[in-house]
C-alpha cells in the first residue's frame, strides 16, 4: 500500500443528480501528501462529495480513481463497495459505537479488515497514546468530551493506514477552546500522513490554516481554485467575497504585543501568550495619505496594489510590511485620490484586532515563515 500511495493519490470526477434542480460536477485532483480543502456553504455539494467518494451514493457519471484502483465508473459498470475502498473518514459527529469502548472503536476498522487481534490492539493503543488519549481506552463514547470523541474518531481512521483521509466538517461540532486545540492535532497529523488529504469544511479559518489549496464550492461546481493567499486577495464571486471578511495572521504574542511576519502589533488583549491568531477586519482599518495623529497605536507606511469598486464601498489590498486587504467607503477613496501605486498609511486601534490561541501550522515547502499569515 505505502508504494501505491506515494505513486498517485485521488483523481475524481464526481456528476451526481440530487435532484432535478441541482446537480454536483466538481473535478478533485489531491496528489499524496497534500490537503486539498472543499469549502462551501450549507447546500453547496459538500456532503454528495463526501457520499460519492466513501461509497455511500453511486455516481451518476465520471469517474473516481484512487492510487491506481477504479472506485467507480458508470460508463464501465465498475463500482467498488464502501468497506472495501480503504478510505478513513472522520465524520463531524464522531460517528463512534457507543457500545464499544475507545479501543474496541479504534481498532473495528482493523479487525473488519482481518487484521488478528492482539496485532490490532497493539496499533490501537499507539495510536491512542499518540493522540493524547492514553487511560481512556476502557471508557464508552457517553463518557468522553467531544474533543476526546473527536480524537477517537481520527485516531479510527488513522490506523488503517487508509489511502485517502476523508476529514467531513470535523470541527464544527466543538467549542471555540476544543476546536482551538484539534486544530492543532489536525494540523500535525495531517503533515504526517502520506496519502491524499481532502477536508471539508464551511469554515474558512479551518480551511485557510490545514489545507494546501482550496476549492470553493457553491451550488454544485467549484467556482474558484487556489492557495489561502490568492483566494484572499483575489475573490472571485460575491459569496468567497464575503468569506475573506477578515485579515489572519499568525504570530506570537507577549505582554500586549504580537509579533507576525517580522511585524509588531499593538493588542488589547495583555494576557495573551504565546502562538496566536490575530483578526483584523478590513473595515477597521483606516488609510491616510500622512503618518496619523491621534489614538491608533499601531500605523505604519504602505503602498496600495490593487483597488477594487465594490458600489458603496471600495476594497484595497496593500503590500508589506503586513498585506491587508481594507474596506473604505467609495466617497473616502475619492476624496484621498486613492490607486494603485500610492503610498499611504494605515492605522488600527489595539482594541480592533482579535486574538486568539493557537498555533500557526508549520511551514510548507516553498512558503514563507510566516505560513499562516495574511489568510482571512
Amino acid at each position: 500500500m505505502e508504494g501505491a500511495v506515494t505513486r498517485q493519490g485521488l483523481e475524481a470526477h464526481l456528476q451526481v443528480v440530487v435532484t432535478d434542480a441541482f446537480r454536483l460536477e466538481i473535478q478533485l485532483s489531491i496528489p499524496p501528501g497534500k490537503t486539498i480543502a472543499l469549502l462551501g456553504p450549507n447546500g453547496a455539494g459538500k456532503s454528495t462529495a463526501v457520499s460519492a467518494l466513501a461509497g455511500l451514493r453511486p455516481i451518476d457519471g465520471g469517474r473516481i480513481e484512487l492510487t491506481g484502483t477504479v472506485l467507480d465508473d458508470p460508463e464501465r459498470a465498475a463500482f467498488v463497495p464502501p468497506e472495501q475502498r480503504h478510505i478513513g473518514v472522520v465524520f463531524q459527529d464522531y460517528l463512534l459505537f457507543p457500545n464499544l469502548s475507545v479501543l474496541e472503536n479504534v481498532a473495528f476498522g482493523l479487525r473488519s479488515r482481518g487484521v488478528a487481534r492482539d496485532e490490532a490492539v497493539t496499533r490501537s493503543e499507539t495510536w491512542i497514546e499518540r493522540l493524547g488519549l492514553g487511560g481512556l481506552g476502557v471508557r464508552k463514547p457517553s463518557q468522553l468530551s467531544g474533543g476526546q470523541a473527536q480524537r477517537v474518531a481520527l485516531a479510527r481512521a488513522l490506523v488503517t493506514e487508509p489511502d485517502l483521509l476523508l476529514l467531513d466538517e470535523p470541527l464544527a461540532a466543538l467549542d471555540v477552546t476544543t476546536r482551538a486545540e484539534l486544530r492543532r492535532t489536525l494540523a500535525e497529523h495531517l503533515r504526517t500522513f502520506p496519502g491524499p488529504r481532502l477536508l471539508i469544511t464551511h469554515d474558512p479559518t479551518e480551511a485557510f490554516l490545514l489545507a494546501d489549496e482550496i476549492h470553493v464550492i457553491e451550488d454544485g461546481e467549484i467556482t474558484q481554485s487556489g492557495t489561502a493567499d490568492e483566494i484572499r486577495l483575489r475573490p472571485r464571486t460575491a459569496y468567497v467575497a464575503d468569506l475573506v471578511g477578515s485579515n489572519l495572521f499568525a504570530g506570537v504574542a507577549d505582554g500586549g504585543r504580537v509579533e507576525t511576519a517580522g511585524h509588531h502589533l499593538h493588542v488589547a488583549d495583555t494576557d495573551a501568550a504565546g502562538d496566536v491568531l490575530i483578526t483584523i477586519r478590513p473595515t477597521a482599518v483606516s488609510v491616510h495619505l500622512h503618518e496619523p495623529d491621534g489614538s491608533p497605536r499601531n500605523t505604519w507606511p504602505t503602498t496600495i496594489e490593487l483597488i477594487e469598486p465594490l458600489g458603496e464601498r471600495t476594497r484595497l489590498r496593500t503590500g508589506g510590511p503586513l498585506p491587508l486587504v481594507i474596506e473604505i467607503t467609495t466617497e473616502a477613496t475619492r476624496s484621498l485620490d486613492l490607486a494603485a501605486g500610492t503610498d499611504v498609511w494605515v492605522a488600527v486601534k489595539a482594541t480592533e484586532i482579535g486574538v486568539e490561541t493557537d498555533r500557526p501550522v508549520s511551514q510548507r515547502s516553498g512558503s514563507r515563515p510566516d505560513a499562516a499569515g495574511g489568510r482571512p
